[in-house]
């Protein structure tokens, strides 16, 4: 029994001693560090750390064309149905689908039936008038013959003349022509049919010069001048060149394109309605690098950039445009004139992280912007001097050593 109690006090004696002691410890509320030594930590934190390896290579900036691409096809300018205007039977259609017709070749012929009675007719009758309205004249002048007579001849010979020129263009009228130079599409009408004013008779349609024709955006309409000389690239690989003839007022309700038209020759009708056609459009010149889609990277706000190093060694997070894009790579502006461009690692660094840096090869660095037959070339910022860039100054060292020449 006497144990048992000797255990419990101390107990209860180690407790309470435990207790106190907190309270002599307590030296008040804990302290936080400032944002400013939180900052100062990190920094010493990192500065032990070793710098993060990436692979880089310098490329150089120069002079592209801004393009709009658009996406359209080839449009013949007008296809026209050309109808008979008389009646009669057909008796001769000298053409086929596909034939070639210059203006004014002949699609299909009626039959001339009683037109050339009624023509015959309408020639004596226009004599007899002329004889008439003659012979009111002389008696006139003689004082034998009223004006009003004379006015009666003068109105029979005006009837006489229209009567004969409606003959001669009914006449006309049995040869339907073509009314430009084209060719034939399509045949509504055969040998042997019955065919009244309306009746459709051939398809022609023009195709010189052809039309490109596109939808371009409203953040892109303001670049494009009418006359402007445009490109046209077929899905065969030929391309087609001509000015802009047409820039649309009104844009679509519902995707807010405005219409574009190009006239693009075509005096050989190589060219088919309907192909597809990517349509490029220049409307500026920048300096502007090659890249590979695969460097880009999106910021906290989603806008598309890549990662370079500094000439202090520390990564840089430049926002970029696309210019244009090519099978082996992307154009685009927003980056210095010379970066250093990083292509492995670029997605282990954050912006303002110092790195150490290998460069690529220089067979493997895309070309310079300097003229042919000119070595590329490295500042020392040690020396201020320019030297012809070799191999071993990109194989390995801090981007602070090394920079490329403008």
């Amino acid at each position: 029994m006497r144990a048992t109690y000797i255990t419990a006090i101390l107990i209860a004696v180690a407790i309470l001693g435990w207790l106190f002691s907190g309270q002599l410890n307590d030296g008040g509320p804990t302290r936080h560090p400032t944002l400013a030594e939180q900052n100062r930590l990190n920094d010493a934190r990192q500065q032990d750390l070793t710098p993060t390896r990436v692979r880089a290579r310098i490329i150089n900036a120069s002079r592209q064309v801004q393009q709009v691409v658009l996406r359209g096809r080839t449009e013949n300018k007008r296809t026209v149905t050309v109808k008979a205007e008389t009646t009669g039977r057909i008796i001769d259609r000298p053409v086929e689908r596909g034939t070639a017709v210059k203006k004014g070749d002949l699609l299909c012929q009626i039959s001339m039936e009683d037109r050339y009675a009624g023509l015959t007719e309408s020639r004596d009758s226009l004599s007899q008038a002329r004889i008439e309205y003659q012979g009111s004249l002389k008696l006139e002048e003689k004082g034998y013959q009223s004006a009003t007579v004379i006015a009666q001849a003068k109105s029979r010979l005006a009837a006489a003349q229209a009567e004969l020129t409606r003959a001669e263009l009914e006449i006309q009228r049995t040869y339907v022509r073509a009314p430009f130079a084209g060719v034939v599409e399509e045949l509504q009408s055969e040998i042997g049919d019955y065919v009244i004013p309306g009746t459709d008779c051939v398809t022609v349609v023009d195709l010189n010069p052809m039309l490109l024709v596109g939808r371009v955006a409203e953040k892109d309409v303001q670049l494009l001048k009418l006359d402007q000389q445009v490109t046209g690239i077929m899905s065969d690989g030929d391309s087609v060149s001509g000015p802009i003839s047409f820039i649309g007022q009104q844009s679509d309700s519902a995707t807010r394109t405005y219409a574009v038209e190009i006239q693009v020759p075509n005096p050989d009708y190589r060219l088919r309605s309907g192909l597809t056609t990517e349509i490029r459009i220049p409307v500026a010149e920048v300096m502007a690098q090659k890249i590979s889609p695969a460097l880009f990277a999106l910021d906290d706000s989603g806008t598309i950039g890549v990662r370079i190093v500094n000439e202090d060694g520390a990564v840089e997070f430049h926002h970029v445009r696309i210019v244009r894009d090519e099978p082996d790579g992307v154009w685009v502006s927003g980056l210095p004139d010379v970066a250093t461009l990083i292509t492995v690692g670029q997605e282990l660094v954050v912006p303002g992280e110092i790195v150490e840096v290998d460069f690529e090869a220089v067979d493997e660095m895309p070309a310079s912007t300097m003229e042919p037959g000119e070595p590329d070339s490295v500042s020392n910022p040690d020396h201020g001097a320019t030297a012809p860039a070799t191999a071993s100054q990109f194989t390995s060292g801090s981007a602070t050593k090394l920079a490329a020449s403008p």
